[in-house]
């Protein structure tokens, strides 16, 4: 019951600490604030200072003046923390006893009202200046800490009861005391209801101050965790497919999806686990990891997103989660570029990594699959399950890309010509209906994808 209350007042509270960087970032943000807040609070008592030296003084003690030296007071002392705050960070207890003095000189300034014009004690409660608590309260929201600001109000509160109390104690207090709300106004009587008022809006202003910035404050801290998180997720992910999970209307349910038309090609090593065997595992995760560093760039070049790793394979999918009007077409080039990409690049380890391709076009299912606790984004289908066939097949043809005549039909816009080789029609396994596949070289294609093929520069 408590915790429903607590939150629906304060606002859910994030799920997961801050890292370190974001803490240290908020640090900074707010010691940025307390330089605003400092600029402000001596803006402020300028103006205040200068409407008190330009009005017109009447009926003043011809003697001692507190008013000017209280402003003087407050000036040096805001002055003062504006170039501490620009020198150091402000610890907690300076920022505590900063704010306590902020609301303490300001009150000491209404204090002295009575005696620079010479009146009774009650005459400071009805000084306007009394307004001026409510901006230093609201400053201290710039900080978006809530505890700084139920500190203004609460010694805000406090001094003016102690001024409230001053009066009453004072010679003649007690007498001045009325419940005619035109006589309070119009003299220097004093309505005690008035001042209650003036405490319980002191209190009021800062307890909703102070619930509003915690309820931003939390929402901050979930929205940059929710940031952090989507953006640790398209690490492990696709950045599309990351933002396909995190800005999803509703939350992701199994077997969601929608059917699209594209293109899909599966990818893998030739003789991996030969190679493997001659590696230690430190030095087999660092060629895979500069192995598919190449060739992420030549995909994400084409437009392709890669939906699945699995060991050195990879699934990836052009029009599946990203829009892209020519999927086949930029399938292929993939394909070829990162064939090219293998016959001229040694990685770590002197290694030589051969990449066999299958693709295939059609539609398809782009989708989550799995448990309610545990789901996988990834695309599924007849035509995924085609070209996942194609790819081990380049080995039975001593090939590297193999496409389906749906791929080539629109690659090419329905001009096939002698750098494909057709390979007959194969019934791939699990299907009953025949597939016609093609196969070709990048050797064969120097005129139309990469300026670095057309100009001869070939292993």
């Amino acid at each position: 019951m408590t915790h429903n209350i607590g939150e629906f007042l304060f606002g859910r509270a994030p799920e997961n600490s801050l890292p370190e960087r974001v803490n240290q970032a908020i640090k900074r943000q707010q010691g940025d604030s307390e330089q605003l807040i400092g600029w402000v609070q001596l803006l402020v008592v300028t103006i205040f200072g200068t409407l008190y030296a330009i009005a017109p003084k009447t009926a003043m003690n011809a003697g001692f003046h507190p008013v000017p030296w209280a402003l003087g007071l407050y000036f040096l002392f805001t002055f003062t923390r504006l170039v501490l705050s620009y020198r150091i960070h402000l610890p907690a207890p300076v920022l505590t006893l900063s704010v306590i003095a902020d609301i303490s000189l300001l009150m000491v300034l209404i204090w002295s009202f009575h005696i620079q014009y010479m009146q009774p004690a009650s005459f400071y409660l009805k000084a306007p200046t009394m307004m001026y608590v409510f901006i230093f309260i609201s400053l201290r929201a710039l900080r978006f800490d809530p505890r700084y600001i139920l500190l203004a109000g609460a010694t805000a509160a406090t001094g003016w009861l102690v001024l409230v109390f001053y009066v009453l104690w004072s010679e003649g207090g007690h007498s001045m005391i009325t419940r005619n709300y035109v006589t309070y106004l119009t003299s220097n009587s004093i309505l005690i209801g008035a001042e209650i008022d003036k405490i319980i809006s002191i209190v009021m202003v800062s307890g909703v101050l102070a619930i509003a910035v915690l309820r931003a404050q939390r929402s901050f801290k979930r929205a940059v965790s929710d940031e952090i998180a989507a953006r640790d997720l398209s690490r492990f992910v696709s950045r599309e497919v990351a933002e396909r999970i995190t800005h999803a209307d509703q939350q992701i349910r199994p077997g969601d999806g929608e059917a699209v038309n594209a293109t899909v090609m599966f990818t893998d090593i030739e003789g991996f686990s030969t190679i493997s065997e001659t590696l230690s595992p430190t030095e087999l995760a660092q060629m895979l990891n500069d192995y598919f560093t190449a060739t992420s760039a030549v995909i994400e070049k084409f437009g392709g997103v890669i939906t699945q790793f699995q060991g050195d394979a990879m699934l990836i999918t052009f029009n599946a989660v990203k829009p892209d009007p020519h999927h086949a077409k930029n399938a292929i080039r993939t394909a070829l570029e990162i064939q090219h990409l293998c016959e001229t690049t040694t990685f770590c380890h002197g290694a030589r990594l051969k990449t066999r391709c299958g693709i295939n076009s059609g539609e398809i299912v782009v989708g989550a699959i799995g448990s309610e606790n545990r789901l996988t984004f990834t695309v599924h289908g007849d035509t995924v399950n085609i070209a996942a066939r194609l790819e081990p097949l380049n080995k039975q043809f001593g090939t590297y890309i193999l496409v389906s005549d749906t791929t080539l039909a629109h690659g090419t816009e329905g001009q096939t010509d002698a750098r494909w080789t057709q390979r007959g029609d194969v019934t791939v396994r699990g299907r009953s209906q025949p597939t016609a596949i093609f196969s070709t070289d990048y050797r064969n294609h120097r005129d139309i994808f990469s300026p670095q093929i057309a100009e001869g520069n070939i292993a």
